[in-house]
């Protein structure tokens, strides 16, 4: 099929070109041969009149008319894949549809988990991949349609696209039951004079979301221990005089099989407030609607 005379067919090339910047992985990703992928290329760049993909010493890089492509070639793609490939009738009992989703190892812990448990039982053949938040990077695999689902804070979504509130957390401090640093109490400044124990993302380059709401007060803490995932820091302050600042369920979790004392966080913070966000060219899928449906019941019981 052709429009204003480019053979749609080579829309899905372009797309793994764009993507992979090789030759040789585009035709990977769409199972065709690499002498087939390289006929495309030309077809492509003749249309175009554009060499599109060119080589800087061992990398290959876009022009500048590719990267102009990507944004409405990707927004042509997830419109055929969201509005004339999905089926019209969900059957969850029945289905075989395939989600990824992306969350923090927080609300993996404390909402993802729950929910594939209640889905495992009223929909069995339904598929989950589960990737990791980078950011920026993740509001990018959205907009490409590379993953269905994200839950993050609300500084995190995209105006561009639907989303729904799921549920608000608030934090409390942790220490460990043994210490005597805090007999006292946990004042404000026992909490600034302390050592910390804290979370961060991306080989520390992107802090947790407490990091960011105790500095709307002016607050640094003495950070002596910096975690890769949300859940260790309850765990870390065990056997020290440090302190922890985590997500409330999490603390009350850890506290069941941990010397845990909970303290109020000595300064106000406000409350972190999950929102589910999808693709809106996704928006009119049954099977992502019942996804999201589910993903809502199951976070008003937590």
């Amino acid at each position: 099929m052709r429009f204003n005379g480019l053979d749609l067919n080579l829309l899905v090339a372009l797309d793994a070109l764009l993507t992979e910047r090789n030759v040789s992985r585009a035709a990977k990703r769409v199972f065709v041969s690499q002498p087939a992928m390289s006929n495309a290329l030309a077809r492509l760049r003749d249309y175009f009149g554009d060499e599109l993909i060119v080589r800087s010493g061992r990398d290959m890089l876009l022009t500048a008319r590719a990267e102009a492509l990507i944004g409405p070639l990707q927004d042509i793609l997830s419109q055929i894949d969201g509005r004339l490939v999905a089926p019209s009738q969900f059957d969850p009992a029945s289905a075989q549809n395939s989600f990824t989703l992306s969350a923090s190892d927080y609300t993996t812990s404390v909402l993802v988990q729950p929910l594939l448990q209640k889905l495992a039982h009223l929909s069995p053949g339904l598929r989950f991949k589960l990737i990791a938040q980078e950011w920026p990077n993740t509001v990018a695999h959205l907009e490409r349609g590379d993953m269905d689902l994200l839950i993050t804070p609300l500084q995190f979504v995209s105006p561009q696209h639907p989303q729904v509130v799921l549920f608000e957390e608030d934090y409390v401090c942790v220490t460990w039951s043994g210490s005597t640093r805090f007999k006292g109490g946990l004042g404000l400044d026992v909490f600034k004079s302390a050592g910390h124990v804290a979370a961060s993302f991306d080989g520390g380059r992107a802090p947790a979301a407490d990091t960011a709401l105790l500095a709307l007060h002016g607050i640094e803490r003495r950070v002596e221990v910096v975690a890769n995932s949300l859940l260790s820091p309850a765990e870390l302050v065990v056997g020290t005089d440090r302190v922890a600042t985590v997500h409330r369920r999490l603390a009350v979790r850890a506290a069941r099989y941990l010397p845990l004392r909970l303290w109020p966080v000595p300064v106000e913070i406000p409350r972190l407030v999950e929102h589910l966000q999808w693709n809106r060219v996704y928006d009119a899928s049954p099977a992502l609607r019942w996804v999201i449906a589910q993903c809502r019941e199951v976070a008003s019981e937590i």
